[in-house]
Formats: structure tokens, C-alpha cells, sequence
């Protein structure tokens, strides 16, 4: 189904002397269907999913960098899936928000009604994509390194979420998943240095 395009005009009484203020056009477009609702939200999704994946890994490769044991592992990693997943949300919500309130003085029309909507996509991002990397952990009477898994499914989690960018933009599924792993890859890997260096200071 074709999106929903809402155009509305808003007026609203001054401060003071009870006369309606110029009124407010609005953009905003509100998706109908799954296409629609994904390419609406697919900022929101691959923020998200990106940061959660690449956050919690880190988490996952400086503990294991550091030799630590599982619980702190599953501890930090929980811990990082809420806490973080939580400040994304707000920030993209009051980012949102933030934009609005500069676009109403200059007498421009709103370009997002729904902010909460758009806080809310990022947290269930960063959440879905960010427990792939706690998965071997979990799952019982895995084969070899906990940790190695974990670098397998990240680095697979990347892929994919960046491919999935072509189903609603005009881009080559390989080569959207060859950047997202690119540039999550260097990240994992300095996250896993750091937590290797550190510890090492403090054996030293």
C-alpha cells in the first residue's frame, strides 16, 4: 500500500495577547505496509542495529581481551544492551525533537510528527542486534571458544544488516554489507586490543 501523506495546519493562541499564531504545515508521512514502515524507519533501524552489535561486542572482545570470566561477560553485556539501547532511544528522540523546535521559529513545515516512534525503533534495533554477540554464551554445550562464535556472528550480523539496506535503497546488497563489516570489523578489533592492552598493564 502507498504511504499516507498527511498534510495539516495547526494554529495555536500567543502567549499573551490570545491571537492564533500563523499556523504549521506538516510533511510528516505516515507509512502504510511493511516497505514503507522499513524505509521510514531505516535510519532508526541501521543506527541501531549497527551500534548495538558493535557496542556489545566490544563489551564481549574487552572482557575476553582482558581474560575475564563468563559472568562478567554476560553481566556487562546485559547491562550494555539496556542501559546503551536506552540512551539511543532518548537521544534519537530528543534529537528529533531538537530539529523540530528549529524548524517551528523559521516558519518551516513539521517534518516528523512521531519522535517517540522513532526512539523506539532505535531502542528495538540496538536490542535485537545487540543480543546476537551474547548469544554463544548462553546456548549450552557449544563447540570451542565462546568468543570465537561470538566474533563469527558479529561479524555475519554486519553483513547482513548492512545487505538488508538494499531491500529499501538503491544500493548493491554486497557492497553495503562489505562497509558495514568493514568498518565494524575495525572497531571489534580495537575494542579487542584494548581490553588485551589493559589487562596486560595491570598484570604488569
Amino acid at each position: 500500500a502507498a504511504p499516507v501523506w498527511q498534510v495539516s495546519c495547526t494554529s495555536r493562541r500567543g502567549p499573551s495577547s490570545g491571537s492564533p499564531e500563523m499556523a504549521r504545515f506538516s510533511t510528516h508521512v505516515e507509512p502504510t505496509g511493511a516497505l514503507a514502515i522499513t524505509r521510514h524507519y531505516v535510519r532508526e533501524i541501521v543506527y541501531g542495529a549497527n551500534d548495538g552489535i558493535i557496542t556489545t561486542f566490544a563489551v564481549v572482545a574487552g572482557v575476553a581481551g582482558g581474560s575475564l570470566p563468563l559472568p562478567v561477560v554476560l553481566i556487562c553485556g546485559a547491562a550494555n544492551l539496556v542501559a546503551d539501547g536506552l540512551s539511543m532511544a532518548v537521544g534519537n528522540y530528543l534529537s528529533i525533537r531538537a530539529h523540530e523546535s528549529v524548524l517551528e521559529p523559521q516558519g518551516l513545515p513539521e517534518e516528523e510528527a512521531s519522535p517517540v516512534r522513532h526512539g523506539l525503533a532505535t531502542f528495538a534495533a540496538f536490542v535485537a542486534a545487540g543480543a546476537l554477540p551474547l548469544l554463544p554464551y548462553v546456548v549450552a554445550d557449544l563447540p570451542g571458544d565462546p568468543f570465537a562464535w561470538a566474533t563469527a556472528v558479529t561479524l555475519l550480523a554486519l553483513f547482513v544488516v548492512g545487505a538488508l539496506r538494499s531491500v529499501v535503497a538503491n544500493v548493491r546488497w554486497w557492497s553495503a554489507g562489505l562497509e558495514m563489516l568493514a568498518l565494524g570489523g575495525v572497531v571489534a578489533l580495537v575494542a579487542y586490543a584494548s581490553g588485551a592492552i589493559v589487562a596486560g598493564l595491570l598484570r604488569g
